[in-house]
């Protein structure tokens, strides 16, 4: 249930990012198809997650560019600290969404 919460956070970044993305290439005054289909599917995404959690990840988009950053080798690929083995451990059991302690994104570990 947790990977499948992760998957569309990750997702909803994705999103994001390709929306933020076209808003620079239109401020260029390029036209560009396309940004109905994403900021709809960014609306259905964003009913499928708990508003807790949506919540969490807005207020961190605000401060970071990225929000949701992957775990490799123990280390938080947000802001490079090591993440305490016990969280390592727990992460990778899908069972609670975690965050980093040094940055406080939202953290999920590469298999």
């Amino acid at each position: 249930m947790v990977k499948k919460v992760l998957e569309q956070l990750v997702a909803l970044q994705d999103l994001d990012m390709m929306i933020s993305e076209l808003e620079e290439v239109e401020k260029l005054g390029f036209e560009i198809n396309g940004r109905q289909n994403l900021e709809e599917a960014r609306t259905e995404l964003v009913n499928k997650i708990s508003r807790p959690l949506l919540y969490s990840y807005e207020k961190l988009k605000k401060r970071y560019k990225r929000a949701i950053v992957p775990v490799q080798n123990n280390v938080c690929l947000g802001c490079f600290q090591r993440v305490p083995t016990s969280l390592s451990v727990r992460g990778r059991d899908d069972t609670a969404v975690y965050t980093c302690e040094g940055c406080g994104r939202i953290l999920y570990w590469l298999e």
